[in-house]
């Protein structure tokens, strides 16, 4: 082990598909790449296939590992989120000393980041718990990174961050210092979430098309090509585009019709309402988002009730053309309040843990490489560029006009839909979310006077200043006494 000369940049644990991409993305940059696998034999095939030819070095040990970093040693890991993290992270703390660095680039949840931040913080080791977006391909030619952790890591990260992230049009690389502890794993955490609901609405607009108007995937491949060239314009509006244009080699069929419809998921969309539940913000469409994949998941369940619930569908009389317009405004408007919503959890959080969250750096962080990657998030780095302490997107300037044009059509989008009895959650929450938003009165009087009947937890008045509670003995029979008041 004396033998061997530290003379890699960074090092990588993991060598699965983003660690290897992760890997071969760093070496085209002109890193000189450690890496180690816990099964070995794929460190020899990495580097008897993908590797060779470029400034990528083996490692059979984590001591070996070490062995072939420069100080202060950077070593990034790229294994399953939860204990495995935490075990890789054991194995390489008593071979590192204070100044190194150790970076998670999986999908861990952000309390876990936080915890790793302050422990490592007392042995003198510097973690870093990055958020990675892109996929496969991103992993490769350029993701979206995020990260977050111990800001005296940043320095040491940042030029091979910078250089391996995907860029906006305008040169500025999508990854930037998110803020301290779990703010980078969190920035990740929302962006899933607002990828469940972009995700989720394209899939109800497809689904419209399909059921209200009997399009088949050829017109709607023509229809996401023509919205990907306007405000729509966005990776996953451009895959969705391709993916119905794509033919099934075994049946010849058109591919989306020979998959079934039960969706997956692998958490991070749950963690995101979670979040929103713990903080009090009306993630409403993104929790919809979440609800239908796990109502699709249901597919044998959805069966038998459709055989006793029947629909009575009823033709569609109205323009087609006019309603495939009215449409996209409705997938429009519908992905404003996602990401209104999205942003608003972030501000959220930022003041209750303390963190500052640049929202407008977020979004340019997102511009490029990731999987939300869109035209639109330059419009909300301009909206927090105007106001960097915008409370909600809806009432900036632009966007406000935005959704004041696309109105008409996303309400009639969403009544056809609801008078034909084609399921439209996500934009159907989007639209009673904005109602409520712009609603200076709701109905919460009441269910606050419900509150206090039975339960006697009080309320304020509109006539007296906030912050005074009050109780009324409804039935004569209850006195006066009043429960604690408290806001959960």
């Amino acid at each position: 082990m004396a033998s061997i000369q530290p003379t890699a940049d960074i090092g990588l644990v993991g060598l699965a598909v983003m660690g290897e991409n992760l890997v071969l993305n760093m070496a085209s940059h002109g890193y000189t790449v450690a890496v180690y696998n816990r099964t070995t034999a794929k460190v020899d095939a990495f580097l008897a296939d993908r590797a060779q030819g470029h400034p990528i070095v083996g490692a059979h040990s984590v001591e070996e590992l070490v062995a072939r970093l420069k100080r202060p040693r950077k070593i990034m890991i790229m294994v399953k989120a939860g204990p495995p993290v935490d075990q890789v992270i054991d194995e390489l703390v008593p071979l590192l000393e204070p100044g190194d660095v150790l970076i998670d680039g999986g999908n861990s949840h952000y309390p876990d980041s936080t915890r790793r931040t302050r422990a490592l913080k007392e042995k003198g080791i510097l973690f870093v718990g990055a958020g990675v977006s892109g996929g496969e391909e991103g992993a490769l030619k350029g993701p979206s990174i995020m990260p977050g952790g111990n800001p005296d890591a940043w320095p040491l990260v940042k030029p091979i961050f910078q250089a391996i992230a995907a860029k906006a049009p305008d040169g500025t690389p999508c990854c930037d210092w998110v803020g301290p502890e779990g703010a980078g794993h969190y920035v990740k955490m929302v962006h899933n979430g607002i990828e469940y609901g972009d995700m989720q609405l394209i899939c109800e607009a497809y689904f419209v098309m399909r059921k209200l108007l009997g399009m088949e995937p050829p017109a709607l491949h023509t229809v996401f090509d023509r919205w990907n060239k306007g405000p729509l314009d966005s990776y996953l509006i451009e895959i969705t585009r391709d993916i119905l244009a794509h033919k099934d080699e075994e049946t010849g069929k058109a591919t989306v019709d020979v998959i079934l419809d039960a969706a997956g998921q692998k958490g991070t969309g749950k963690w995101t309402v979670v979040s929103a539940c713990d903080l009090g913000v009306p993630l409403t469409l993104i929790t919809e988002a979440v609800f239908a994949r796990i109502l699709s998941s249901q597919k044998d369940e959805r069966v038998a009730a459709s055989k006793i619930l029947k629909v009575h569908p009823t033709s569609f009389t109205g323009n087609r053309q006019t309603m495939v317009d009215d449409i996209e405004q409705a997938l429009y408007a519908s992905k404003i309040i996602s990401y209104a919503q999205g942003f608003a959890l972030m501000r959220a959080m930022a003041k209750d843990s303390g963190w500052e969250i640049n929202n407008g750096a977020v979004a340019m962080m997102w511009r490029g490489g990731c999987i939300i990657r869109s035209a639109f998030l330059g419009r909300i780095k301009e909206a927090f560029d105007r106001d960097p302490n915008l409370t909600n997107l809806l009432i900036d300037p632009f966007f406000s006009q935005e959704v004041a044009r696309a109105e008409e059509g996303w309400r009639r989008v969403c009544a056809a839909a609801i008078l034909h009895g084609i399921p439209v959650p996500a934009m159907t929450s989007a639209l009673s979310y904005f109602d409520g938003y712009r609603t200076a009165d709701l109905p919460a009087n009441l269910l606050q006077a419900q509150r206090d009947y039975f339960g006697a937890h009080t309320y304020e008045r509109i006539d007296k200043p906030r912050g005074e509670f009050f109780h009324t003995n409804w039935t004569g029979r209850g006195g006066t006494t009043a429960s604690t008041t408290y806001n959960a």
